[in-house]
């Protein structure tokens, strides 16, 4: 099903009284990418070039890997290709991350799978551990409809991964751009899918603890306890594309 149309940088309208702060940076988003509608159906997104001054830059050029690699590798590897401008696992390589560490941010992308398919957006991952998933948290992206984790809200698209449920009805077809908005701010998480912020939650609380210590994750101490770390996109052996990949780092 798909979310409202005339959305913009990552699927929030600047008319709406919480995204006012952004609409000067929605308005001018995108370096060096063309103002253009997308006719593969993308929300009626338009983007436009940015100016210095917004705060807000891209994190992939549509064109290469530069700025990724893979993680714990200084590499970016060849199972993630750039196909029609979009970052694209197109075969077995391994989770790939930003060369960058991000702490406060507010992160825009658009991401399409295939049918059946899994991957997710993890972010603050650190690499003292083995996987990217034992430390950083994870918007799911998946296709709800024909994936297992889609039988259950903790696990389908837009959740906290095996912590906090997200809507029904939100996350478009396979085949079909989704529009991701996630705020990452101090304890402060929202995630946002299509225009609607499907999850909201504060890191390090009681409530918090609570929902790590009963989950998979609690056998991980550091998961989720990083205040700054790379941002990840997961190989979960599925084709994922991801594109009109922006960040806004905040104070």
């Amino acid at each position: 099903m798909s979310g409202p149309g005339g959305q913009f940088w990552g699927g929030f309208h600047p008319t709406c009284p919480m995204n006012r702060p952004l609409a000067v940076a929605v308005a001018v988003l995108c370096v060096a990418q063309a103002c253009t509608s997308d006719a593969d159906r993308s929300g009626g997104e338009q983007r436009q070039a940015t100016t210095p001054d917004t705060g807000v830059r891209t994190l992939f050029d549509g064109v290469s890997t530069r700025g990724w690699r893979g993680f714990r590798r200084p590499d970016a590897p060849t199972g993630w290709q750039v196909v029609d401008s979009a970052l694209t696992r197109v075969g077995e390589g391994g989770d790939l991350i930003t060369d960058e560490q991000f702490e406060n941010f507010e992160l825009a992308l658009e991401w399409k799978i295939r049918e059946g398919g899994n991957s997710g957006i993890m972010f603050r991952v650190t690499e003292d551990a083995e996987q990217a998933y034992y430390t950083g948290p994870e918007m799911q992206v998946l296709d709800d409809a024909h994936h297992r984790d889609g039988g259950s809200r903790l696990t389908s698209a837009g959740s906290n991964y095996g912590l906090h449920a997200a809507p029904e009805g939100v996350v478009r077809s396979p085949g079909q751009w989704n529009a991701v908005r996630l705020v990452v701010n101090g304890a402060h998480v929202e995630h946002w899918l299509n225009g609607v912020k499907v999850v909201e939650y504060e890191l390090w609380t009681a409530a918090w603890d609570s929902l790590v210590r009963a989950s998979k994750f609690a056998q991980w101490p550091g998961y989720g306890r990083a205040r700054k770390g790379h941002i990840v996109l997961q190989d979960h052996g599925d084709w994922v594309a991801y594109r009109h990949i922006s960040i806004r780092v905040l104070p």
